[in-house]
């Protein structure tokens, strides 16, 4: 075989999902949202949506979703991203609709639109980042800091009696009525991105079957925030957060009928 049909697209192993748009990676290396990125334009371009999708990104690192995912886009102001869908999930019954935040976003300011848009059922996919700090803007503490993390508010690692205790958000919206299907996932190793990519296209594929809301939090590292190289990190994670933040699925009713209104 000539090398010129070797290299032929046809014939490579893996090829770049065309959602998935040609920009320059700017996240720090071994950064988990490059790798969601690139599952989530995998899955929209496989199973044919791209005409059909809509993304909310609110403020932080999250936002810069739009650079790298070729479909139709919405920002929202910090926290706000399930308000913004709730209205586009609405006005367009049809379409399939996602929201992509951080911990920061989604647990702290945006943590009454995200409960209040699950416990309604609003029929949209949450893809909630959980690094344990807010990654953009310096690596402060947020709500779902574990007990004894380092970050830049508190040097001496979280302290329960002072800071509170960190939140386990995702168990909170397995409780709601209006939620189908509600995992927590990572993505550090092949094995790992194989069974978050299965959980996402299972939340992908109950939106289109109007089963009201899938709720996906993939714990994530932020090797910059943490002070750390991609490798810690990675170690890191694996040791302190997953333990706390346990993964697997918390609530699967792709089966019962649809909770959905709309």
């Amino acid at each position: 075989m000539d090398i010129k049909d070797i290299i032929k697209p046809e014939n490579l192993v893996y090829q770049k999902s065309d959602v998935q748009i040609d920009t320059i990676m700017h996240y720090c290396p071994g950064c988990t949202h490059g790798v969601v990125h690139k599952i989530l334009s995998e899955l929209i371009d496989e199973m044919g949506i791209q005409e059909n999708t809509v993304g909310v990104a609110p403020v932080g690192c999250a936002v810069f979703a739009y650079n790298y995912i070729d479909v139709d886009w919405q920002e929202a102001a910090h926290g706000r991203a399930p308000a913004v869908a709730t209205g586009i999930v609405r006005t367009n019954p049809d379409k399939f609709v996602f929201t992509y935040q951080g911990d920061g976003d989604l647990a702290s300011i945006g943590a009454a639109e995200i409960l209040h848009a699950c416990n309604r059922g609003e029929n949209m996919l949450v893809v909630f980042i959980n690094n344990g700090i807010y990654g953009m803007t310096g690596g402060q503490m947020a709500p779902t800091t574990i007990d004894g993390m380092v970050t830049s508010t508190t040097p001496g690692g979280r302290d329960i009696a002072l800071n509170g205790y960190p939140m386990k958000i995702t168990e909170l919206i397995a409780q709601l009525p209006g939620t189908s299907y509600v995992t927590r996932q990572s993505a550090q190793n092949a094995g790992a991105v194989r069974k978050c990519k299965r959980s996402l296209k299972k939340g992908i594929q109950n939106v289109l079957d109007k089963k009201g809301t899938s709720f996906i939090e993939v714990v994530s590292t932020c090797s910059s925030g943490w002070k750390m190289t991609p490798v810690a990190a990675n170690r890191w994670m694996e040791e302190n957060m997953f333990p706390f933040y346990p993964l697997g699925d918390l609530k699967d009713g792709s089966k019962e009928p649809n909770l959905s209104k709309n």
